[in-house]
């Protein structure tokens, strides 16, 4: 039984990271010069908020389910004003001299903090799946969620810098377009399917 308990959450990590490490992947694009402290600072952002969601998630069935489930219908939308945003803003500063671009290379908190948001949200669904669980149980199933975001984030930050070396004055604009794709993509899925 606790093998399909890992393999269960591990395979859920899997799914829910996917946004995130596609959100990594443009940031690395965003920024190929990066050094590996940043890469780790988005990996790890993206890492806590994939643990966080699930576990509220959990208390919210557990707790206030009526103020949640409220709060879902909103998902869709909050993620597509997120990343719609973070991506515009990504492709405008793509579209600017390369020196101003220099400048604005680095992805800040504020930034970082509203991606890690959008990209997890949808994980709030993972806790009100995971009812039957123990509260001990849904906090190692956050943990286990959080350790495959981690290291698929920094796979994706890894590649999108590989990739920003090749593409010289785009990334950015690639990167943002990306970000503005999964807003519209995550809204499409949670309005529409």
């Amino acid at each position: 039984m606790p093998s399909a308990f890992l393999i269960d959450n591990l395979l859920l990590g899997a799914g829910l990271a996917m946004d995130a490490f596609s959100v990594s992947v443009a940031n690395g694009l965003h920024d190929p010069g990066m050094r590996p402290a940043q890469r780790f600072r988005i990996a790890g952002v993206f890492a806590f908020f994939q643990f966080l969601m699930p576990v509220l998630g959990w208390l919210g069935v557990h707790g206030i389910v009526s103020a949640f489930s409220a709060f879902s219908r909103a998902v869709p939308w909050i993620a597509l004003l997120l990343l719609g945003f973070i991506g515009g803003k990504m492709v405008w500063e793509g579209l600017r001299s390369s020196e101003e671009q220099e400048k604005l290379a680095s992805l800040s908190w504020s930034a970082l903090l509203l991606q890690g948001v959008a990209t997890s949200i949808d994980a709030l669904s993972a806790g009100f799946a995971s009812a039957g669980y123990s509260f001990g149980q849904s906090l190692l199933s956050g943990l286990i969620i959080a350790a495959v975001t981690l290291a698929l984030c920094l796979i994706g930050v890894r590649a999108g810098q590989k990739a920003g070396q090749y593409l010289t004055r785009w990334p950015s604009v690639l990167g943002g377009l990306i970000l503005i794709g999964i807003g519209i993509k995550i809204f499409i899925e949670g309005v529409f399917l």
